[in-house]
C-alpha cells in the first residue's frame, strides 16, 4: 500500500471520528457484541488461519485467543456504561462554590501495530480497549502471520464500518508510511528494537504511545517450593505456543537445593504433556520461520542438554528442551529466548537472585514458585518486573481485571479491561463554577486581609 493511499485512510478515520459517532457509548457497545457474534460464528475460520500460521492446535487457539477476546469484550459489555460515566473528585475550599468532575474522552484516531506470535489476541484485545473508549482504529497485524492478518481484515470490514476500524496488511514499507502519519495514540506490540523505532517516532509529533515489548522473563523457584506442581505449571506456561509468547518463563533461576529433583520433574512433565514424539505431536506447535529457527538452533548448547534438543527444520519444529548447567555468559542468556528452549541456573541466596534479576534490563513478566510467606512478599516487594504470578506462570495476563503491561525496557503503559479503556482515554479535569457567590480575595488590588484569607484557606485545602 502506498503512503498516499494510508494518508487518505487516516483521513478518513479523522473524518468519521469528527461525526461524534463513537462517542456515543451504545454505538461503541453495538459493534462490540457484533464482534463477539462474528468471533463465535467464525471460530473454527479463525483457528484454521492460525493452524496455518503456527501450526496451533484448536483448543490452544480458543483458550490463548479467541476466548481471551470473548472475555474482554465481555467485560465492556457489563462495565462500560459505568466506565464511561464522569467521576466527581473533591475541590479545594478556596475554590467554593463548584464542583470537580474527571471526564473520560477519546483520543480520536488510534494505531494499533501488534505481533505474530498470538497474532489475533494481540491485535484484538488492545483493538476492543480503544473502540470502548470510544475512538477509531487503524490496524497493522503482523506480516509473519499472513492467514491470521488476512481473516482479521475480514472480520473487521464485515463488523466495523467503513472509516471506523481499517486493517492495514503488508511489511515494513507499510509501517514505515504508517508511522510517517500522525495519530492521536499509537499502541504498539513487538520486539524492544522495533518499540524504539516507534517511539522515536512518536516523539516526533508529540504522540502518546503504550509499548508491549518483552525481555527475559525469570521464574525463581526456591526450596519451599512444590516441586510436581511448580514443574507442571512451568511447563505449560514454557512450552505452549512452541515457547514464543512473550510472557513465558524464559529461564529457570532455582535454589541448589531442590535444583535437580525439579529438572527431573519438568522431564516428565513434559513427556506427560506433550507425548514423547514432540516432531510428530498434533497439538505442539511450530516456529513461526527459519529466520527464528536459525535462532533458536544457534542458542543450543549440545553438552548443557539434558532433555530434548532435536529439531526439524523442514517442518519447522523444535522439541521442548532443558539445558542445565548454563552460565550467564552462555549465549540463550544474552537475549530473549522466544522459543523452546528452557535454561536452568542455580543462585546461592534468594536475596542474591533478586539483586542479579534487578541488575539486568526489567522483564515483562517475572514468577516465583514459593510457600514461604517472606519469601514471597520479598520477591514481589524488591524484584522489578512487569507482573506476575506466585506459583504459577503466564495467567495473570488473562484477567481484563488487573491490567497487563510492562516496565523499563520490558514495555511502558498497559491494558486490558478497565486499564485499557483508561490508555485509550483522556481522562479531562474540568471544575465547575457556580456564579451565584463570586469570592474577591484573589483578584486585585491584594490587600493584607485578602492574602490571609487566601494563605488560611489554601493551606488548609
Amino acid at each position: 500500500m502506498t503512503k498516499e493511499e494510508i494518508a487518505e485512510i487516516v483521513r478518513k478515520q479523522r473524518k468519521f471520528f469528527d461525526k461524534g459517532k463513537t462517542r456515543d457509548v451504545e454505538f461503541r457497545i453495538a459493534h462490540l457484541k457484533k464482534l463477539r457474534k462474528y468471533l463465535k460464528d467464525n471460530e473454527s475460520e479463525i483457528a484454521a488461519a492460525l493452524k496455518e500460521d503456527l501450526d496451533k492446535h484448536p483448543f490452544e487457539s480458543y483458550m490463548t485467543e479467541i476466548g481471551l477476546i470473548i472475555g474482554e469484550i465481555r467485560y465492556f459489555l457489563t462495565y462500560l456504561k459505568k466506565l464511561a460515566l464522569p467521576k466527581r473528585v473533591k475541590t479545594p475550599i478556596i475554590q467554593f462554590p463548584s464542583v470537580s468532575i474527571t471526564k473520560p474522552v477519546p483520543y480520536g484516531v488510534t494505531l494499533i501495530m501488534s505481533t505474530w506470535n498470538y497474532p489475533l489476541m494481540l491485535s484484538i484485545i488492545p483493538l476492543i480497549d480503544s473502540v470502548a473508549a470510544g475512538n477509531t482504529v487503524v490496524l497493522k497485524p503482523s506480516a509473519y502471520s499472513p492467514a491470521t492478518s488476512k481473516v482479521i481484515a475480514k472480520m473487521c470490514a464485515e463488523v466495523f464500518e467503513d472509516g471506523y476500524v481499517k486493517v492495514i496488511l503488508g511489511g515494513r514499507e507499510e509501517n514505515q508510511h504508517l508511522l510517517d502519519e500522525k495519530f492521536d495514540y499509537i499502541f504498539f506490540t513487538g520486539s524492544q528494537n522495533v518499540g524504539k523505532l516507534v517511539a522515536e517516532k512518536a516523539a516526533k509529533t508529540l504522540t502518546p504511545v503504550t509499548l508491549e515489548l518483552g525481555g527475559k522473563s525469570p521464574c525463581i523457584v526456591d526450596k519451599t517450593a512444590n516441586i510436581k506442581i511448580t514443574a507442571r505449571r512451568i511447563v505449560f506456561g514454557k512450552f505452549i505456543n512452541c515457547g514464543q509468547t512473550c510472557v513465558a518463563p524464559d529461564y529457570i533461576f532455582c535454589d541448589p537445593e531442590i535444583k535437580d529433583k525439579l529438572v527431573e520433574n519438568i522431564k516428565a512433565e513434559v513427556n506427560r504433556q506433550y507425548g514423547g514424539n514432540y516432531l510428530t505431536y498434533p497439538s505442539y506447535g511450530r516456529i513461526v520461520n527459519e529466520r527464528h529457527f536459525d535462532r533458536l538452533a544457534s542458542l543450543l548448547i549440545p553438552e548443557k542438554v539434558v532433555y530434548g534438543g532435536k529439531y526439524e527444520k523442514s517442518i519447522l519444529k523444535f522439541e521442548p528442551t532443558v539445558m542445565d548447567g548454563v552460565s550467564w555468559d552462555d549465549d540463550v542468556m544474552k537475549e530473549e529466548i522466544f522459543g523452546p528452549i528452557l535454561p536452568v541456573l542455580t543462585y546461592d541466596t534468594l536475596e542474591g537472585a533478586v539483586k542479579k534479576i534487578n541488575s539486568m534490563e526489567k522483564p515483562l513478566a517475572l514468577y516465583h514458585f514459593s510457600t514461604n510467606k517472606k519469601n514471597i512478599e520479598y520477591v514481589s516487594e524488591i524484584a522489578a518486573f512487569g507482573g506476575g504470578c506466585i506459583n504459577d506462570t503466564m495467567v495473570h495476563m488473562t484477567s481484563p481485571f488487573s491490567g497487563f503491561g510492562g516496565v523499563g525496557e520490558s514495555g511502558m503503559g498497559a491494558y486490558h479491561g478497565a486499564t485499557g479503556f483508561e490508555t485509550f482515554s483522556h481522562r479531562k479535569s474540568i471544575l465547575k463554577k457556580s456564579n451565584l457567590i463570586d469570592l474577591r480575595p484573589r483578584y486585585q488590588p491584594y490587600t493584607l486581609i485578602n492574602e490571609l484569607i487566601t494563605r488560611f484557606y489554601m493551606e488548609k485545602r
